[in-house]
């Protein structure tokens, strides 16, 4: 117990003394503020009374200023903060804008040469929108919305600005089912177009086609034009189908193997174009069916 009471006592004498030198400190600096502001000569009391003050006062000045410069770079970021969120803001709204109007574009592009097709074409051609794909391998097929209530018949061909698409095989009340020309159970009478060599035209999915029964003898260069032959009535004649992009002559076999390019991208079809040209007719009164 009395050791605790010694130390309580000392820290109250401890703090009793640090308090009557603050209230010194307090009179002596108020001594000196009230003897600078007294005007009269500059002598011992006003020397020292600034050399006291002048650094308390610079060093509350720095203080001061360092504090406002701190305030204000503070009010500053925050704004550059509030600006960028905006900016960030008005970014991603013109970006999804742009995309927009850029798809608008491209869509724009691509129906305008749809209808240049169209308005070319010999026949009033039909319009379809490409709504399903069946990517199998065999039987390389894409689903449009157009059906029975349009007319739609088996037999059909489909054609888009670059040539042939391929042949209607299915035919609901509303949509139709195409067989693409490049699936590998298609096959197309074709001719090379500046020399009018005939060959048939297989489909081998993604690489494309393959010209098959050209004799080696044939004058056949990469870039050739191939064109539908027109024979059976399913296909007109000269429909474009693409281009020689490879040519193989092995050195046993009558005939060469020939690659071919086609000019329509079938991975980005939107829409095509449906002949209605009654073929089926003209099939069965050839005593033949496009039924597969």
């Amino acid at each position: 117990m009395r050791k605790n009471t010694k130390a309580i006592r000392r820290k109250s004498i401890f703090s009793a003394v640090r308090v009557i030198l603050l209230v010194m400190t307090l009179l002596v600096v108020g001594l000196l503020l009230l003897v600078s502001t007294v005007g009269g000569r500059f002598g011992t009391a006003h020397q020292l009374t600034l050399d006291f003050i002048g650094p308390l006062q610079s060093g509350v000045t720095r203080t001061v200023s360092g504090l406002s410069s701190i305030k204000d770079d503070y009010i500053a970021l925050w704004n550059i903060r509030a600006e960028n969120k905006r900016l960030h803001v008005l970014v991603d709204k013109y970006l999804k804008e742009l995309g927009e109007y850029r798809e608008g574009y491209s869509t724009y592009l691509y129906l305008e040469k749809i209808l240049e097709f169209k308005n070319k074409s010999k026949f009033e051609l039909i319009s379809a929108r490409v709504v399903g794909k069946e990517p199998t391998y065999w039987y390389q097929t894409i689903i449009v919305d157009r059906g029975k209530k349009d007319d739609i018949l088996e037999g059909m061909i489909a054609l888009a600005p670059g040539g042939v698409v391929g042949q209607v095989i299915h035919v609901g009340e509303h949509y139709s089912k195409i067989l693409l020309a490049n699936a590998p159970s298609s096959a197309i009478d074709a001719l090379i177009q500046k020399n009018r060599t005939r060959g048939i035209l297989k489909g081998v999915g993604e690489k494309g086609y393959v010209l098959n029964y050209v004799l080696k003898n044939a004058e056949v260069s990469v870039g050739d034009q191939i064109v539908t032959a027109g024979i059976g009535g399913v296909f007109p004649a000269g429909v474009p189908l693409g281009r020689v992009s490879k040519i193989l002559k092995k050195r046993r076999g009558m005939f060469q193997e020939i690659e071919v390019q086609p000019y329509i991208d079938f991975q980005k079809l939107e829409f095509v174009l449906i002949d209605p040209t009654d073929r089926q007719k003209i099939l069965y009164s050839m005593g033949l069916s496009s039924k597969r």
